[in-house]
């Protein structure tokens, strides 16, 4: 006979979330999610198959979360003003207790790189062309661009919100600002 799990799925993938977020996928042990997410080994590779599942679970859960600030940029009508507002949002998303984590998806791309699983590898670029797609949306309510400036300025801005996820780890607020700021007196 099953035993009934004592525990929300969600609720240990949140914290497994987090402990990703802080640590990186390599440093993150299955003994520190067992702590973390207060099960054993046993229900961690019962539900989530591996480390890998349960990391792809954590990248799932990161972007529902991320959605608190990605409607605000799908819902926006103010072009670059909306794209802008963005990156402040995210430079405050990145933060727990006044330290930045940078981006979860961004840190998983550094860290791995080539060496990642082709089906994270997938999951993680879905999410970059997401934000892509938004920033597509956003200028083409700007005036006078035309499509080959506009998949340019999309190209930008993506760099740059992957290089805010690294500098908001190790950079003052009056530097992030200024990134920020810089960025959008190129565009």
């Amino acid at each position: 006979m099953a035993r009934n799990k004592q525990y929300k799925e969600e609720d240990v993938i949140q914290k497994a979330m987090n402990l990703f977020w802080r640590n990186g996928y390599e440093a993150t042990s299955v003994r520190m999610l067992e702590k973390e997410m207060g099960i054993n080994q046993f229900s961690i590779y019962s539900s989530f198959g591996s480390k890998h599942g349960v990391f792809v679970e954590s990248i799932k859960a990161y972007k529902r979360e991320l959605n608190t600030i990605r409607i605000s940029l799908q819902n926006s009508n103010n072009g670059i003003v909306g794209i802008k507002q963005f990156f402040y949002d995210f430079l405050e998303f990145t933060k727990e207790n006044e330290v930045r984590k940078g981006c979860l998806v961004c840190n998983a791309v550094s860290e791995l790189a080539t060496n990642a699983e082709p089906e994270l590898m997938v999951e993680l670029m879905k999410f970059t062309e997401e934000i892509k797609s938004l920033f597509i949306k956003n200028l083409k309510q700007e005036k006078n661009r035309t499509e080959e400036i506009i998949e340019k300025e999309s190209n930008f801005l993506t760099t740059s919100l992957l290089g805010l996820s690294l500098g908001s780890r190790f950079q003052g607020e009056s530097q992030l600002v200024d990134y920020i700021e810089t960025i959008f007196k190129r565009i």
